[in-house]
């Protein structure tokens, strides 16, 4: 792997793609920032060695081009901060102005570019916009996980304006090395644990951790398909009604596989889908026809818990219930502190970004398990065996 410890940044400027699509409350403050702590010691090592550093991002979904609210200028403050350095800001990504404060770059300053997506080029892969990118540095570091599996102008085209000069920073490295443990050298007993919304969003990884795992633990919203595949009683639960027989497949195939495949027996339900909702717990395949299931119940948390304290290797994707309510929160709570229960007793637990991620920051556990990916999307599509065009464009 061509990490950046494998080259002195002295005198080169470093276009480093990171990931800073951190969220904004409505007065564009940062309220969770790991994803720049996760590119700081990649921008801390280029000046370290009396480089300048030039960071490209995106930030949210912009439809219309440039727009206030998707600005990066809204995080030029929090980054000099975390930096201990006065961050510049160019604004725009491209263009005049752009080029002339890369050019002007001192060795040991920072310049971060406005949001690439305010361009359509930039999800559209399109090569003059990346060769336009590439002309601002000298060396191209991919440090953005996050984006890894998207086949973007800046994670993926603008490498081949880099031949023999593109390298992986600390962030994306790390992130290839501990998926890597986890699917290929994970001690057992090996447990997964899947949640959120629904079963065709996890399908692949589902199919592809079957032939790897020793337990597949299933919450979240996608469980009441599962326990209506067998003739469960979800009331106005989430379900996928045409995953019917997908479902009764996947438990088929776990069984044929010697995996065990643990389902909730229970579920807090509620009357209406509300942080003061009157809750109750319940077997979840009896649930009233006016009723809802939100998270899983205490049942359910303690059997999942015995299975996941007595893991070796863990791999965590998906809430077990609507966590972002205080009232449905506890399932999730409960699987959070397991996998922390079971790392301070030597397990290995890879927490795989997006909602998870976002549950063990509500609770405070960050610090507390092994590793917390910064890419839902991409650890997935890594996890399900899918070549991802950011990690391929700097091997070639």
């Amino acid at each position: 792997m061509k990490t950046i410890d494998d080259l002195n940044f002295s005198g080169k400027k470093a276009l480093v793609r990171v990931d800073f699509n951190v969220p904004l409350d409505e007065h564009f403050n940062i309220t969770d920032d790991n994803r720049i702590k996760g590119a700081k010691p990649t921008i801390e090592k280029i000046i370290k060695d009396g480089g300048a550093v030039i960071l490209m991002s995106h930030l949210g979904r912009p439809k219309e081009g440039p727009t206030e609210k998707f600005s990066l200028r809204h995080i030029v403050d929090h980054l000099s901060e975390e930096l201990g350095t006065e961050v510049q800001f160019a604004d725009d990504c491209i263009g005049e102005q752009a080029k002339e404060k890369a050019a002007n770059l001192k060795a040991g300053e920072v310049l971060l570019l406005e949001n690439l997506r305010f361009y359509k080029e930039e999800e559209k892969g399109d090569e003059s916009f990346a060769e336009e990118l590439a002309a601002l540095g000298d060396i191209y570091v991919n440090d953005a996980f996050g984006t890894a599996h998207r086949a973007h102008a800046s994670t993926a085209v603008i490498a081949k304006f880099f031949s023999g000069a593109k390298y992986f920073g600390y962030l994306m490295a790390a992130e290839l090395k501990n998926a890597e443990k986890v699917l290929n050298q994970p001690e057992r007993p090996f447990t997964a644990i899947m949640g959120g919304a629904k079963v065709s969003d996890k399908l692949d990884l589902i199919e592809a951790l079957l032939g790897r795992v020793d337990n597949l633990i299933i919450g979240g919203g996608m469980a009441y398909t599962f326990v209506k595949a067998r003739g469960g009683e979800i009331g106005q639960s989430l379900v996928e009604l045409d995953k019917l027989d997908l479902a009764n497949s996947l438990v088929k195939k776990a069984k044929e596989k010697g995996v065990q495949l643990i389902l909730p027996t229970d579920a807090q339900i509620a009357d209406k889908f509300s942080d003061d909702a009157q809750v109750y717990d319940g077997p979840n395949d009896q649930i009233p026809s006016n009723e809802m299931g939100l998270d899983i119940g205490a049942e359910s948390s303690r059997e999942f818990g015995d299975v996941i304290r007595s893991s070796k290797t863990i791999l965590w994707n998906g809430p077990m219930g609507v966590f972002e309510m205080d009232t449905f929160a506890k399932g999730t709570r409960a699987v959070a502190e397991a996998v922390v229960d079971a790392t301070k007793q030597g397990a290995f637990s890879l927490i795989g970004g997006g909602d998870s991620a976002a549950a063990v920051t509500k609770f405070k556990l960050t610090e507390d398990v092994s590793y917390v990916s910064t890419g839902g999307g991409a650890l997935l599509e890594y996890m399900e065996g899918r070549e991802l065009p950011g990690v391929k464009a700097i091997n070639e």
